[in-house]
């Protein structure tokens, strides 16, 4: 399943000529590990009430989301093709208002947490036991909003939220490192108050475990630092800043498609 979703993260965004396939790849194992083995969900009916739910904060990496919903029943596999196309409802950050699935429309970063902070808090006060799942890009991390909302999370005690930050140490101004330093990056979500796991983001079993661990948390938010690599299963994508933002042209997807093949 995950060749599947690079697959068609690298097709879509080839076909539209632009797009973020650097991210979408990085996170491929963090999303789909959610959507078939952690998040209670149902296609067919998007809005049920109790459904977990999760928030693609770092909003760039659509593609990454638009072909998992796919592969999930949301809506057709042929309609990924249509990504960024006018009048298609799979545009270059995802819009709530029209696509199945999607729970919020993204476009600045640094949104997600706060939003999802106001979800979880809905949750506690509908008696509803969903979790609510968010994905953060590193570099989004440089947001001051972002650690506003963690802040806030860990007042409300809200441990119905999780954060996972994929770590790929890369953003659109290159390194991290060189952007904006975030190390001790751990150790800067546990004194603001939240409990951390460091996995492997690309290893399903770490992943499934600390989603597994994060039930058991009781009192605090908990972030998950998921260490990954930009552009991963495409060799001249991997840690390639160049492919943050810049889709593959027909002679690169027909070989990041060889790459990928079973």
């Amino acid at each position: 399943m995950a060749r599947r979703i690079r697959r068609h993260i690298i097709s879509m965004t080839g076909r539209a000529g632009s797009g973020h396939p650097g991210g979408s790849l990085s996170a491929v194992e963090i999303v789909s590990t959610l959507y078939f083995r952690v998040l209670k969900h149902d296609p067919q009916h998007p809005d049920w009430p109790e459904r977990d739910r999760f928030v693609l904060s770092k909003g760039h990496s659509a593609p990454l989301l638009y072909a998992v919903l796919a592969e999930c029943g949301y809506f057709p596999i042929d309609e990924l093709a249509s990504l960024r196309q006018i009048n298609s409802r799979l545009q270059g950050h995802a819009d709530r208002t029209c696509t199945a699935g999607v729970e919020m429309s993204s476009g600045a970063l640094g949104q997600g947490l706060s939003f999802s902070i106001g979800i979880a808090l809905a949750g506690r006060l509908d008696e509803q036991p969903y979790r609510v799942y968010t994905l953060l890009g590193d570099g989004e991390c440089d947001e001051g909003q972002v650690w506003e909302a963690a802040m806030a999370a860990a007042h409300f005690k809200l441990d119905n939220l999780v954060a996972i930050v994929d770590r790929n140490g890369q953003q659109i101004g290159g390194w991290t490192c060189d952007v904006m330093e975030l190390e001790p990056f751990t150790d800067k979500w546990q004194a603001f108050g939240w409990h951390t796991i460091e996995v492997d983001g690309h290893d399903f079993t770490q992943l499934i475990d600390a989603f597994e661990k994060v039930k058991t948390i009781k009192g605090q938010p908990t972030a998950i630092i998921a260490h990954t690599v930009k552009g991963k299963g495409v060799s001249f994508m991997e840690n390639n800043p160049d492919f943050h933002g810049k889709a593959p042209d027909a002679e690169q997807v027909e070989l990041a498609l060889k790459e990928l093949a079973d």
